[in-house]
């Protein structure tokens, strides 16, 4: 039986060789598997001079490539010239002393991991899964779980960009910041991430807490239990089907408690196959989520568990996947709300979920502070992160269907003075994603200036923000 790890690891190879279509052109895709592209090739890159190269010797379009999480052609576009960066991948300084390391864009997080860990380090923002490269997290400007952080824009202390002319630019927060705060979620549109310098942390200890909360009750408990608490590292609550309205809060919080699991890192490669069954019962029979409350979810609130942050930093996104995507995929949404309008937003949220029958698995709710770097930021202020993980069929009318309810709630996000994420399915109108990313112009002003022949492109750029 394939393991999940076995599965996902196929589709990169697949997308990194590029299946080709009946014409004999390469073909990309990214892990939903719903976005396949005919592209004029693609080229993976190792070092700084062989991206220089690559974009010196292409005189037609650009998209850039790394682990391909992304969900909606964030990566590709038609008939340009594919970058693949995985590849480029060492660790290139690492500074204990100052918790500083530097490495290349195509590293993936578990990868960075391996070398933090023997000095007892940490990330200090990242995704909940170590599968994504460090220059794709810094492009879409990720974040976690991690508590008072927000989104990877906070700990770059510097950037290497390589700019469609061929160009080596060394970014920061006073050397070339304009740059420097455009290429932070600017999904490879401005520059390609070649280098990525960030701070780092303790590898705290830390014990897990769970709670049930009231949904009103829950902006002030996190107040009091999270936000006020110098020792709460990471959190999250989820919110389950079918009501969607009793969070279940976990907070890790530092302790000197004895370990009850003493593993440094998830070991890399490991069997997914209870998970992959849980995942496939709680969606496909009847009763699934009160499956997941008895068997799951009572089970973590009763059972202690202590670990170092490496060890929860160190998931594998196969622990999510499904065994096939031949019948469904499984995909991500994520809106960001200000504080004052979480019940608004949740309440309306359930709604369209309930009526729209969404086969959603979970909501988990994270929080961030205002952004005041990135340009295309998704945090304005303070605000509550809500993301969706649903399962959609393969039919050829999964997409419209989806594409219903998700607009639905985009106006809802926008209607609360919030936005959605930019990775994933592209389903918003023209008009929503001009709401929500009122700074649009200046983006693709910036884009002029670096790029002014419009180059770097992804479907992202064709559908909603290149010049009519």
């Amino acid at each position: 039986m394939t393991t999940r790890r076995a599965f996902i690891a196929g589709c990169a190879v697949a997308t990194a060789a590029s299946a080709c279509n009946r014409r004999g052109a390469p073909v990309a895709n990214d892990i939903s598997q719903l976005e396949p592209t005919d592209v004029a090739g693609v080229r993976a890159v190792a070092e700084t001079a062989d991206l220089q190269a690559a974009l010196q010797q292409h005189r037609g379009t650009v998209c850039v490539a790394g682990g391909r999480y992304s969900m909606g052609g964030q990566t590709s576009a038609a008939g340009a010239l594919q970058l693949g960066l995985t590849p480029s991948h060492r660790l290139l300084r690492l500074d204990v002393a100052r918790r500083a390391v530097r490495v290349q864009a195509g590293m993936r997080w578990r990868a960075l991991q391996e070398w933090l860990d023997p000095h007892n380090l940490s990330v200090k923002v990242m995704q909940s899964f170590s599968n994504f490269t460090v220059g794709g997290s810094v492009s879409v400007n990720c974040h976690g779980r991690y508590v008072g952080s927000g989104s990877i824009a906070s700990t770059v202390r510097a950037l290497q960009v390589v700019l469609r002319s061929g160009e080596v630019v060394e970014t920061s927060r006073t050397q070339h910041p304009e740059l420097f705060a455009a290429v932070i979620g600017g999904y490879g549109l401005i520059g390609v991430v070649s280098e990525v310098e960030l701070d780092l942390t303790d590898n705290d200890r830390m014990a897990r807490h769970m709670e049930r909360v009231a949904l009103a009750d829950y902006p002030q408990w996190f107040r009091e239990n999270v936000a006020s608490r110098s020792d709460a590292l990471m959190h999250n609550a989820d919110l389950i089907p079918p009501r969607f309205d009793a969070p279940v809060t976990v907070t890790w919080r530092r302790s000197t408690a004895a370990l009850t699991d003493t593993r440094r890192l998830i070991p890399v490669g490991a069997n997914y196959a209870h998970e992959q069954n849980m995942i496939w019962a709680v969606t496909e029979l009847p009763g699934g989520p009160q499956l997941r409350e008895s068997s799951l979810v009572k089970q973590q609130i009763a059972e202690p568990r202590v670990i170092h942050r490496n060890l929860e930093a160190s998931l594998d996104v196969a622990a999510l996947e499904p065994r096939t995507r031949a019948m469904s995929t499984y995909l991500l949404q994520e809106y960001f709300i200000p504080v004052r309008s979480f019940q608004a937003f949740a309440t309306r949220m359930a709604a369209i979920l309930q009526h729209h029958r969404v086969d959603a698995l979970n909501v988990s709710i994270r929080h961030a502070p205002a952004d005041t770097t990135a340009l295309m930021k998704w945090a304005d202020e303070e605000v509550f992160c809500f993301v969706l993980y649903h399962k959609q069929r393969r039919h050829p009318w999964g997409d419209t269907m989806a594409t219903r309810w998700t607009r639905a709630l985009i106006d809802a996000a926008v209607d609360c003075g919030g936005r959605y994420y930019l990775p994933y399915r592209p389903h918003a109108t023209g008009e929503q994603f001009q709401r929500a990313y009122p700074q649009w112009n200046a983006f693709v002003e910036r884009k002029r200036q670096y790029d002014p022949q419009m180059q770097l492109v992804n479907q992202l750029w064709q559908r909603y923000l290149a010049a009519p």
